[in-house]
């Protein structure tokens, strides 16, 4: 039987963040355009990721809250937690948003979706089971999978992922978590405050990559809330049935739950796509891309959790760089005389922000103080505490802070935050950051009283506060007293 032939102006293999985002583009500018999606619309985000996880933690907050209220005169009370209700509201959220991302929205906007599994057929056409597709431009958005690490017996007992674990029979009795990354800690804690025993094993400490102050705060609130950790340990095996796990460690110790949920680590999901007949250079860690996102097939780009540098590094993992990516894609196609997209249409993540939803949260951006040193930055480190803050003092929620990485001269090369709403917080300094706005920018804005933004501003203000109490400046502010 033949297949269905289309000629268009672009290909993109995959509807999620990133897919999505660059056919929205794409077709409401006039393109013609075809997308093929095999599971479901929205990709990991809506559906097993962002979304759903977030919901989950919304449900665990409020089960929290009720035995959180001695200090505010409100005499706790343990949760009663329906966990088909809890499942019913992910769903819900999830079903929810799902129309924004569904087949017959895009269709609307003269997308054709085709949901099959999608490959390259040579280096200019990519094919499905009924389909076959030439086009000028193609887009690899495939995103990324969970990883099971390669501990002995894993393979041999049930687990969960972020995949499966919103769909599951039963909450858990007591969930075994491999990998203290922001997943293994956002589900982690959730579970917790649901009521589940909740143990999180991990070879190294966990949030490596973070402030080492933020990332030892953020684990220490987890345990005062019950969660277990054992990182880092080498664990040796796994054992066990549905119902009964033993995580064996290093050393004799044993670990034993009913549930073990595996979140260290994602792959892109890029091995199946027949890229060699693309000529399209990859490995298991993703699509060798250049600054601009293209491939070493000139008609071929990869966005999302598909592309890496040529030195191997990921250029995505969130679904913001996804959505970033997409917004460079379009303008670079699109908006820019073609001499010029080589020039103008990169994507430069390293402002990429990132923040792991627990309570607290702990959000940051560009580089850390260590890494900023070791790039031989001269650096000035700015805080404020929240401890100082008075809306936190007004909430009895007064951990965490505000950590600025600049130069002596004002630049802004990272920040971490960690307390209440960090996340929302961090977009103050990522503003600034793509703005090229330095140090003193973030002196100027007035923020409401009393609000945690203040802190923002309170720890930018630090920079200024040795010049202003020097005795120099004193000296120069006296002389000038003399004339007012």
């Amino acid at each position: 039987m033949s297949k269905t032939q289309y000629d268009v102006d672009l290909c993109i293999i995959g509807a999620g963040a990133g897919g999505l985002s660059i056919a929205y583009g794409a077709s409401h500018l006039g393109r013609s355009v075809v997308m093929f999606e095999a599971e479901e619309m929205g990709g990991d985000c809506l559906n097993h990721g962002c979304v759903p996880s977030k919901a989950l933690i919304s449900a665990a907050k409020y089960a929290h809250a009720q035995g959180a209220g001695a200090k505010f005169g409100v005499k706790p009370a343990k949760a009663k937690v329906d966990f088909e209700t809890v499942k019913s509201h992910i769903k819900g959220v999830i079903d929810t948003i799902a129309p924004v991302d569904s087949q017959e929205r895009y269709e609307g906007f003269g997308v054709t979706v085709i949901r099959e599994f999608a490959r390259f057929k040579d280096a200019k056409t990519v094919e499905s089971d009924t389909t076959e597709v030439r086009a000028k431009r193609f887009i690899v958005a495939t995103g990324s999978r969970a990883s099971a690490p390669p501990i002995p017996g894993l393979a041999d007992v049930p687990y969960l992922t972020n995949e499966t674990i919103f769909s599951m029979d039963e909450q858990p009795e007591h969930l075994l978590v491999i990998g203290a990354g922001p997943i293994g800690l956002e589900l982690g804690q959730s579970f917790r405050r649901l009521g589940s025993q909740v143990t999180i094993v991990d070879i190294a400490a966990p949030l490596g990559r973070s402030e080492p102050e933020h990332a030892k705060a953020l684990v220490h609130a987890l345990e005062e809330e019950g969660v277990v950790f054992r990182a880092p340990v080498k664990t040796e095996k796994i054992s066990g049935k549905a119902g009964d796990i033993t995580i064996h460690l290093e050393g004799g110790e044993k670990l034993k739950g009913t549930h073990l949920l595996v979140a260290a680590g994602r792959a892109p999901a890029v091995m199946n796509l027949n890229l060699d007949a693309a000529g399209v250079k990859h490995d298991r860690r993703g699509i060798e891309t250049d600054d601009c996102l293209r491939t070493s097939n000139k008609k071929v780009f990869a966005v999302g959790d598909t592309a890496k540098t040529p030195e191997g590094f990921p250029r995505g993992g969130l679904t913001h760089a996804a959505g970033y990516h997409a917004k460079v894609i379009v303008g670079a196609f699109y908006y820019m005389p073609p001499i010029l997209d080589r020039i103008l249409g990169k994507a430069n993540t390293d402002q990429m922000p990132a923040a792991i939803y627990t309570a607290p949260e702990l959000a940051s951006i560009g580089l850390t103080e260590a890494q900023a040193r070791e790039a031989g930055h001269n650096v000035k480190v700015l805080k404020f505490e929240f401890e100082e803050n008075d809306r936190a003092i007004a909430e009895r929620n007064r951990e965490g802070e505000v950590k600025i990485i600049a130069t002596n001269k004002g630049k802004i090369l990272g920040a971490s935050i960690i307390g209440e709403s960090a996340g929302d917080l961090l977009q103050i300094i990522s503003l600034a950051m793509a703005n090229k706005i330095k140090v003193g920018g973030l002196t100027k804005y007035i923020s409401p009283y009393p609000t945690r933004a203040e802190a923002v501003k309170r720890a930018a203000s630090s920079f200024y506060t040795e010049t202003i109490f020097s005795s120099k400046f004193q000296k120069l502010s006296g002389f000038w007293t003399k004339f007012h």
